[in-house]
């Protein structure tokens, strides 16, 4: 088919790993980039040979860009989205979808509105990994799912980041940072999620930045930085969750999903591979796996390349709008469960998006 042309808008810490792949895909083609620092954007261009550098409203008024692929600080994926959306453009953004609800909705409503895509990472549940436990799970390897467990915990990202701030500001908190990653897996494996309940705490209201080139600069933190809780899935089963800046080192895994008939150990939902462990019943041991699905390396941009293709064949793409709302719905869930002291019953639901077909070849999307 014809590759969809797309526009990157943010040429930040990410975006050379987009850029990297968007070239490898058949299904898109980057034409423009644009950022509010244009020396970033014009390095990008010139690294990976992209035609246009202009600004963001430049790449929003050019009628050949189908899709604008959204890179900005979480603070302003909502405004840039919602942009995009009235200048008629598809939309697939880093995650979060947004900082708020509202500007959730709005980015919902506008497409569906103008018969638009919207879209959100993480695209890291399309990958091998998670893919073959998707499998595993259907195939009913461990029964009716009862539990999940999900943890991900660092000492923050002060130490190594180049502009860390924002981690630690509205939209950027560990469970708006990392917790995407981990519910779009939940609920791609288990589905919708109904009622949270969470606790929140901020145990170090500044942090000095040890990286470089803001080395020695401080930062007061705004929002929780440590945040634990446990999710009712419409399913059943019962998840428990902690994200935290705040822990020196655990051994806790990343995901674990437990049934009627077993334990399935998932792979880190930050990384498109392996490995997939089992344990059935009362075996002895943990057994591996192997990968059902292609995409076990890094595949960043999967997402926008599985939106080209649904433009383009009328199918529903995967990482979705409805997906990536439910999944902000659920962060913004857990912290007013801390901050109302109860249970917080979600107004939001989605589907399981579709399977990844299995004999895919390497960089391409649709059999």
């Amino acid at each position: 088919m014809e590759p969809v042309k797309i526009g990157i808008i943010g040429c930040g810490n990410i975006s050379g790993t987009y850029l990297t792949n968007a070239a490898r895909f058949e299904s898109i083609e980057v034409v423009a980039c644009a950022d509010i620092i244009p020396e970033r954007s014009e390095a990008k261009a010139e690294e990976f040979e992209i035609p246009k550098v202009c600004t963001t409203e430049e790449l929003l008024a050019d009628p050949d860009i189908e899709i604008a692929v959204n890179l900005t600080p979480p603070i302003v994926h909502g405004p840039v989205g919602i942009a995009a959306l009235e200048a008629g453009k598809s939309m697939h953004t880093e995650k979060p979808l947004a900082a708020t609800r509202e500007e959730g909705l709005r980015m919902l409503e506008l497409a569906c509105e103008r018969g638009l895509r919207l879209g959100a990472a993480p695209d890291t549940f399309m990958g091998a990994g998670i893919q073959t436990c998707r499998k595993l799970i259907d195939d009913g390897w461990i029964g009716s799912p009862i539990a999940a467990t999900a943890f991900m915990l660092s000492h923050g990202v002060e130490n190594w980041h180049p502009d860390p701030e924002f981690f630690y500001k509205a939209g950027g908190d560990p469970m708006f940072d990392m917790g995407p990653y981990y519910l779009t897996a939940l609920v791609s494996l288990l589905g919708p999620v109904k009622r949270v309940s969470g606790s929140t705490a901020i145990t170090f209201p500044e942090r000095t930045i040890t990286s470089e080139p803001k080395y020695g600069e401080t930062i007061v933190v705004d929002v929780p930085t440590h945040i634990a809780g446990t999710m009712e899935f419409a399913c059943g089963a019962i998840g428990t969750m902690i994200t935290s800046f705040d822990v020196w080192g655990h051994h806790l895994p990343c995901l674990e999903i437990h049934g009627t008939e077993g334990s399935l150990s998932v792979p880190d939902p930050n990384t498109f591979g392996g490995p997939v462990m089992v344990k059935r019943g009362r075996e002895g041991e943990w057994k591996e796996v192997p990968l059902t699905h292609g995409y076990p390396e890094n595949s960043r941009a999967l997402g926008p390349a599985d939106m080209a293709c649904a433009i383009r064949s009328g199918r529903a793409h995967r990482a979705n709008g409805e997906l990536a709302y439910h999944v902000l719905d659920v962060m913004h869930a857990f912290h007013d469960s801390a901050s109302r002291g109860t249970r917080v019953r979600l107004k939001s639901k989605c589907q399981r998006p579709e399977p990844m077909p299995m004999n895919l070849l390497p960089w391409q999307l649709d059999e």
